[in-house]
């Protein structure tokens, strides 16, 4: 009897003890992004941001630590790069893939953000129609990463395009590496129209992330907007800001 104690009384602190390591972890990357947010070189309109997109919430949600090899595929002008970058330089390592330098600018020359790899330097995009571009040459010179991200960028695509991002993404990835997808939401099977091509339905996004071998493990409603009809183009005034949109965290597990 004593030795079962002894054996619960040992389980019990290992437990205690991960779960306070756990917490202190999540501590720790959260006073580094609202370190990195609260930084004053950051331009007013992506401070104006913060509220709707909730990087705090939405990187806990995918997992993120300071400690992990990150990939942000289409960074767009960096709004998030501006948050990673500061928050992995320490212990960790942030590569940004397919950046354009009409919407990134100089933002990778300056010395915050010199540590930041870039990949993909030689995809190129072909206009398709509209806000759709086919994707080439999509290969990530990077393998093992712990995490890959993508925020609002999956409806850009064509379903060659997306296919091919998403195979990359998986070759990136280590096994049990995070593949954290954000999107624009458009009603399920609706028909391509003048107001939803900068929205993607996740039911096929899930399939085809699925179809290039990932699992999706979670889903989150920390993007939900209930008075957003799906029925407007994003930017439209009425939902501008404020989309719904769908929150998906996929795993590479074999």
């Amino acid at each position: 009897m004593k030795n079962v104690s002894s054996l619960l009384a040992s389980a019990v602190f290992t437990t205690c003890m991960m779960a306070s390591g756990a917490v202190f972890a999540a501590d720790a990357l959260q006073t580094k992004l609202s370190a990195a947010m609260a930084d004053k070189s950051r331009p007013a309109g992506d401070v104006a941001r913060d509220a709707n997109r909730k990087p705090i919430e939405t990187l806990a949600f995918f997992g993120l630590k300071d400690s992990m090899t990150v990939v942000e595929i289409m960074p767009g002008g960096g709004w998030y790069t501006r948050l990673l970058a500061p928050t992995l330089k320490e212990k960790g390592k942030l590569y940004v893939a397919y950046t354009n330098p009409k919407y990134m600018g100089d933002l990778l020359e300056q010395p915050a953000f010199a540590e930041v790899g870039k990949l993909g330097e030689k995809a190129s995009f072909t206009h398709v129609a509209g806000p759709v571009f086919n994707l080439g040459n999509a290969q990530l010179d990077v393998k093992n990463a712990d995490m890959v991200l993508t925020f609002r960028n999956y409806h850009n695509l064509d379903a060659a395009g997306r296919k091919a991002m998403n195979e990359a993404a998986y070759n990136a990835l280590k096994v049990g590496g995070v593949y954290g997808v954000v999107d624009h939401t458009r009603r399920h099977m609706e028909q391509d129209n003048a107001e939803n091509g900068r929205r993607f339905d996740p039911v096929l996004a899930i399939k085809e992330i699925q179809d290039a071998g990932f699992m999706l493990v979670d889903i989150s409603e920390l993007h939900y907007q209930p008075t957003d009809a799906l029925d407007k183009e994003v930017g439209h005034d009425s939902v501008k800001g404020k989309t719904d949109r769908w929150t998906l965290k996929f795993v590479k597990n074999k």
